[in-house]
């Protein structure tokens, strides 16, 4: 079964074709940073917009790299939430549109359950039952995976997540467009020993994150010391280092509690912080400690990407489950709501 996958939930344009006896035949994505970094973030409806031009040339690009026809296409997957709701409007409309005209199934796809399974696109994957962290710009949880779309939720941040409070830092400290990846080259040039900042709510028992204190305690130290730093650039980068160490420490102390707690042996992490380089290391080492094992994607599938839309979209299209004429994207969506594949 082929299935085409079209990722539209917030500044990405991405589409691919997965084959479930080839694997990943095309995978394209177009990035609209350029058109939000005069913002400092993304603006929803130029979001929209650029979605409206870029799906379809992305969708004949994608074919023409798979060697396929309209008629080869036997699904069709599209992100339906959650998201900003105007962008995932685009792909839905435009999804299911393709669906009806090609006379094949079409489906809506979880945006963090596509997430949380694109660890098995890569060669060495990890069987189920494992523990999941989905890491991203709008969601921080740990969860416990029994199979597809057998979820349970055993901690979520109660504020901002990782990948909000990293953007929001880099603000902090006048940096560029995206932020996360651009605080994370300031933090490379840190001094680890300079600062340190708190590990909030590792101090108690429970697996759920907070990190929007993490934020403010980096504005106070950056009001502080800076005025009086000689070398304010470097100030900046150890300011940087202690942000990152203390997300990652965070991270790390929460996924060892729910590894110990839960039993089990097998640790994924998904989402765009995922790519972060000091967690991976830090995952790394934590679970060879455990005795157990880490798996993450390719550093092009942490970031959205149309590839984890069609392969979730895979998972479910074959297995039945589809949608009528009538779709309904949504903003705010609860993974524990899907059924099980």
């Amino acid at each position: 079964m082929r299935v085409l996958g079209i990722e539209t939930s917030c500044d990405e344009t991405g589409v691919a074709v997965y084959d479930g006896d080839r694997g990943l035949l095309a995978n394209a994505v177009y990035s609209q940073i350029a058109i939000h970094a005069e913002y400092g973030g993304v603006v929803p409806e130029l979001a929209s917009r650029d979605h409206v031009r870029k799906t379809l040339p992305l969708v004949r690009q994608v074919l023409a790299e798979a060697g396929l026809a309209a008629g080869d296409i036997d699904g069709v997957a599209y992100t339906a939430g959650p998201g900003l709701i105007g962008a995932l409007l685009v792909g839905a409309g435009f999804g299911r549109s393709l669906a009806w005209a090609w006379d094949v199934p079409a489906l809506g796809v979880h945006h963090m359950e596509a997430h949380l399974l694109a660890p098995l696109l890569e060669e060495s994957t990890p069987a189920f039952p494992f523990i999941a962290l989905l890491v991203s710009g709008g969601h921080t949880q740990l969860v416990d995976v029994a199979g597809v779309g057998r979820y349970r939720i055993l901690g979520e941040s109660l504020d901002d997540a990782a990948g909000e409070a990293f953007d929001k830092t880099a603000k902090l400290l006048d940096l560029p467009y995206p932020g996360g990846p651009s605080l994370a080259g300031l933090a490379e040039r840190g001094d680890p020993q300079r600062f340190r900042f708190p590990r909030p709510m590792t101090d108690r028992s429970g697996l759920d994150f907070s990190f929007s204190g993490l934020k403010t305690f980096t504005l106070h130290t950056l009001n502080e010391e800076l005025p009086r730093a000689a070398d304010r650039e470097q100030t900046r980068a150890d300011i940087a280092r202690a942000f990152e160490e203390a997300v990652v420490d965070t991270l790390v102390i929460k996924c060892r509690r729910a590894v110990r707690e839960s039993g089990r042996r097998r640790l994924i992490l998904a989402g765009g912080v995922s790519a972060n380089r000091r967690l991976r290391e830090r995952m790394d080492q934590m679970m060879r400690e455990e005795g157990g094992e880490v798996f993450y994607p390719r550093p092009g599938l942490c970031t959205d990407n149309g590839a984890m839309i069609a392969f979730a979209g895979w998972q479910r299209l074959r297995a039945g489950q589809c949608e009528p004429l009538a779709f309904s994207p949504r903003a705010r969506w609860p993974m524990t709501s899907l059924p099980p594949v």
